[in-house]
């Protein structure tokens, strides 16, 4: 039920859509669903559900502050150290990951992370279905769904070895390049 409801071309959400006030994201836990009119990635298809993240994630010490609304919001407008997704789409789309701050937190700078915002704008289209405890879900989804962008879990996916090393190449570039003010 989840898996199709997340890979049906039923409603996806743009990003203006997503960003207005009130949104209409409920801020309840669950799982999102990414699709891309135009593929990131020559090798990936467009159209498709790629990644599928949940929020909030497990945490067995504390209670998470995170849910539907607040991270979707995010992966809309946030930056490559708070978002893996980000982090991959910038990766692929051969943006320049930068050390920024103390040195320890990579983004793609103002300007890379604004030109990420309008592409994802353009592209990108999110789904969600609530669920009281959507990491019960996270497993599941991502050995039953081909979603090439989900790294965690994922290593039985054809195109996790490609991603896993075009994101390893931007880091150690950034590594070798200074800090970024």
């Amino acid at each position: 039920m989840y898996a199709a409801a997340l890979s049906s071309l039923g409603r996806l959400w743009p990003a203006n859509e997503i960003l207005i006030r009130p949104s209409p994201v409920p801020a309840v836990a669950g799982v999102y669903g990414w699709h891309f009119e135009k593929a990131p990635f020559r090798d990936l298809p467009a159209g498709h559900l790629l990644y599928v993240g949940i929020a909030p994630r497990y945490m067995a010490n504390r209670k998470s502050t995170q849910n539907l609304r607040t991270r979707v919001r995010y992966h809309f407008r946030g930056n490559a150290a708070g978002s893996t997704l980000r982090l991959t789409l910038g990766c692929l789309l051969g943006l320049e990951l930068r050390r920024v701050g103390s040195g320890k937190r990579m983004t793609f700078g103002e300007a890379g992370e604004a030109k990420l915002t309008r592409w994802m704008a353009e592209h990108a289209r999110v789904c969600w279905v609530e669920h009281p405890e959507p990491w019960t879900l996270e497993s599941d989804l991502i050995t039953r769904l081909d979603l090439p962008l989900n790294l965690d879990q994922n290593r039985h996916n054809g195109f996790y070895s490609r991603l896993t090393e075009i994101r390893a190449q931007a880091r150690q570039r950034a590594r070798e390049l200074p800090i970024s003010t």
